[in-house]
């Protein structure tokens, strides 16, 4: 028995090794793959268990890749600017500039004992001037060609962090990062014109190889749809209000209007008996997110006391207002048929609202509707539509509006212009210059980065502007146009802004004259693979792909989507399925689990605490149980391995099933069950040789290849042990003969009619005439009929029909 695995030992030999030895060389032959990990934004709580997950996912690919031939780029950077670095600061008391540097360092520290084959002479961070130099840079070609521009807006506030936030960034109306009630504020910000590549977004989602599931919550998030704009008079007034259908064969139906409490009439439309409730309702708005809205499951609302008319029929329809309407979505202004939509039935129900039926499956009438009616059918009270089929009315309707002079048939999106700035210290300073006389002027590409000043205090004003504002000296600049005097603009970058596109800098990130190189570009770029948290599904993603999308445009790169193929692995959460957070007292460090059983033994159980793709609850218990099995692969192979044994049939295809087993579900990223298949096949490997009397050569070193790139220590300790100088990761990825797997006798049902009557072994390679009269010899006494059909499937099954 050989003596028990030493992984302090074992685990320092190989990293002290690979330092000087790395095994993921460019030697320009290979063809490259590029599987890139979500950079982290550097947390001062560092990695727990859930934060290794998936960058094990990302290494195990990454030297299966090695593996089978491939020059592999895999970088690691830091996502270091924005409000969680800021506000991390702020709490610590400390400068950010101080507590990033600490907090990479110390994950850098962490990361580093995965033992990842991470390129660290590509790392990025987005705090680093040679590096934003270029985000800087993207923002003025933006400006330049439209993309940039100023307004005015209605925005999420937290007087807390005394910062606006975007909407995703509010979670039940209180900010997501220290818990305040999130009110409005209306502020000029910079924004970027995502919406002028909507159609593309959403078209080009058919080429990427990503999850269902990620593509329908991009689609829905860019959200386009077909309908119409119809205008309403409002009774005894000059003004109209234009709302926004996607179903204007339904207008007849249409018993009242809901407006946003934000929409220009909405005070206005008051009388004096409900004007006290409009402004209490239109004030309790003002305190929701727009994200809050939509998700509330009650509906509330409040009747201005004004109508509109009804453009086809004249009917006076009672204006209210609903903070389930979005004022920067269609025209903040809806039409409401409560028989056919069900958020418009729940609200007519709850306030007791006319329903007017104009659609019926067979063309009646149902005089008592207890749910909307949402599928096509016949048009009834409908004027002259009567009698038509809903589905040809709906799409006809728009052109027949458009040519009644009531409106006009438009396609519409839920995806806005992304709200580009912030009112912190900790982020890019946007490259622009206001002058009284040129207006905005962007800071000229040579004179790029503007750095970030340094400053004692970093605080937010309070005032909405940003702590930049105080700083005279820096603020105070002459413009670049005129040469008069001018003011820099003093709101800084969101933190999308560099995470938007730092995977492109990985592959060239010493240039400074370039973004990247276009020789670069095209032999290492796009992303092949992408790994993250579903987190990230929507707006990284999103903004990514924008920014992609723009830089092939200007000819930067000659790709217009960044990641071909993306995998999200599910969260590592505490007990209960409670995710894990430091206020929790949740939170599982690594450190002490490495410390204690090696870095191998947490790669592994990471791997095989459920499927990757999946949530998984943490259990300290479990990674003793894969302790254990590294010891018993351990000593498998030592052993055997002085052993000069020749391979049975058997252990040829012993070795042939494994090999076929594990690459099939590596493939097909079921990790957790390679993990099992690992320990399947030790068993099955140590029974087989303590019949045959040991384990063969090929065997062994087969076995070493296909775990190293799960455990590289174990891998790369037990390749040596085989008497092998370089590394196992110099190997190709083994291949299973099929034929060699093959058993060389099977299991066959015999059926009679259909039913089992018999199951008989025969040689896997019998023929289809052996093969049935063996199977009516085993069951002779039951063919009491004449037989009209023998029927043979190779291997599985012979069926004999009887008369």
């Amino acid at each position: 028995m050989a003596k028990s695995y030493n992984h302090k030992v074992i685990e320092k030999k190989w990293r002290d090794h690979w330092e000087k030895n790395p095994i993921n060389v460019n030697d320009g032959k290979k063809p490259k793959y590029y599987c890139l990990d979500m950079f982290p934004y550097p947390s001062g709580n560092g990695l727990h268990v859930g934060h290794w997950r998936g960058y094990v996912i990302s290494d195990v690919w990454s030297r299966y890749k090695i593996l089978n031939g491939y020059y592999v780029i895999h970088p690691m950077g830091w996502d270091a600017f924005g409000l969680p670095a800021e506000n991390y600061a702020i709490k610590m008391g400390v400068h950010p500039e101080k507590s990033t540097a600490e907090n990479i360092a110390n994950i850098k520290r962490q990361i580093q004992e995965i033992a990842a084959v991470y390129d660290w002479d590509m790392e990025v961070n987005t705090t680093d001037p040679k590096f934003y130099k270029w985000t800087q840079w993207i923002f003025v070609k933006m400006f330049k060609a439209g993309l940039a521009y100023e307004k005015e807006m209605p925005i999420n506030w937290c007087p807390s962090c005394k910062t606006g936030l975007a909407n995703e960034e509010v979670v039940n109306g209180k900010c997501e990062r220290c818990g305040a009630d999130v009110t409005k504020k209306n502020l000029k910000q910079w924004m970027l014109k995502i919406t002028k590549y909507a159609d593309r977004l959403l078209n080009d989602l058919d080429k990427l190889d990503w999850p269902a599931k990620v593509k329908k919550m991009q689609t829905d998030w860019i959200g386009k749809s077909y309908g119409a704009e119809i205008d309403f008079a409002v009774d005894g007034r000059d003004e109209k209000i234009t709302v926004y259908t996607t179903r204007p064969d339904t207008l007849y139906g249409a018993t009242f209007m809901v407006l946003a409490p934000e929409h220009a009439l909405a005070k206005s439309l008051a009388t004096d008996e409900t004007r006290q409730a409009v402004e209490d309702y239109i004030y309790q708005t003002s305190l929701k997110s727009s994200v809050d809205r939509l998700q509330d499951k009650e509906k509330t609302g409040v009747f201005t006391g004004s109508y509109a008319i009804n453009p086809l029929n004249g009917a006076k329809v009672p204006i209210w207002l609903s903070d389930y309407v979005l004022a920067d979505y269609g025209t903040g202004a809806i039409m409401c048929v409560p028989a056919h939509d069900d958020r418009d039935f729940e609200f007519a129900t709850k306030f007791n609202i006319p329903i007017v039926q104009v659609i019926s499956p067979d063309g009646k009438e149902n005089p008592n509707l207890t749910q909307a009616y949402t599928e096509s059918g016949i048009v009834i009270n409908s004027g002259e539509w009567t009698g038509m089929d809903s589905a040809v009315l709906k799409k006809e309707a728009p052109e027949i509006i458009e040519k009644m002079g009531i409106g006009k048939k438009t396609t519409n999106y839920k995806l806005r212009d992304w709200v580009f700035s912030r009112q912190r210290y900790w982020g890019e300073p946007i490259p622009i210059v206001h002058c009284p006389k040129c207006g905005c002027v962007p800071v000229p590409e040579d004179q790029l980065p503007l750095l970030l000043p340094e400053v004692e205090s970093y605080q937010p004003t309070g005032t909405g502007e940003s702590p930049l504002a105080a700083i005279d000296e820096w603020v105070n600049t002459t413009c670049p146009c005129c040469g008069g005097p001018a003011k820099r603009e003093t709101n800084t970058m969101p933190q999308w802004a560099g995470s938007s596109w730092y995977f492109l800098r990985y592959v060239d990130s010493k240039n400074d004259k370039e973004l990247v190189s276009r020789e670069k570009a095209d032999k290492y770029l796009p992303v092949d693979m992408y790994i993250g948290g579903v987190e990230h599904a929507v707006l990284h993603l999103l903004y990514s792909r924008f920014y992609t999308k723009f830089l092939h445009d200007i000819g930067v790169i000659d790709f217009d989507e960044p990641f071909i193929k993306l995998f999200n692995q599910g969260m590592i959460t505490g007990k209960n399925g409670i995710k894990m957070s430091k206020s929790k007292g949740n939170v599982i460090s690594p450190d002490d689990l490495v410390r204690d059983y090696g870095c191998d033994s947490l790669r592994l159980y990471e791997l095989f605490v459920g499927p990757p793709e999946l949530d998984s609850e943490w259990d300290d218990r479990g990674i003793e149980g894969v302790y254990r099995f590294i010891n018993r692969y351990w000593n498998m192979v030592m052993d055997n391995k002085d052993k000069n044994v020749e391979p049975s049939k058997n252990m040829i295809k012993l070795r042939h099933k494994m090999t076929y087993d594990i690459s099939t579900r590596l493939e097909q990223f079921s990790l957790n069950t390679v993990v099992s298949g690992f320990m399947e096949y030790t068993n099955k490997l140590t029974d087989l040789a303590k019949k045959e009397g040991g384990i063969d050569k090929e065997t062994l070193e087969t076995a070493t290849i296909l775990i190293a790139p799960f455990a590289p220590h174990l891998g790369e300790e037990l390749w040596e042990q085989l008497g092998h100088s370089g590394s196992v990761f110099d190997n190709q990825w083994p291949e299973a003969d099929e034929d060699a797997m093959k058993d060389d006798e099977v299991n066959v049902a015999v059926q009679i009619n259909g039913k089992v009557r018999a199951v008989i072994q025969l040689s896997a390679n019998i023929g289809k005439e052996d093969a049935i009269a063996a199977a009516k010899e085993a069951v002779s006494a039951k063919l009491t009929g004449n037989i009209v059909k023998e029927i043979y499937v190779p291997g599985k099954i012979v069926n004999i029909v009887m008369k």
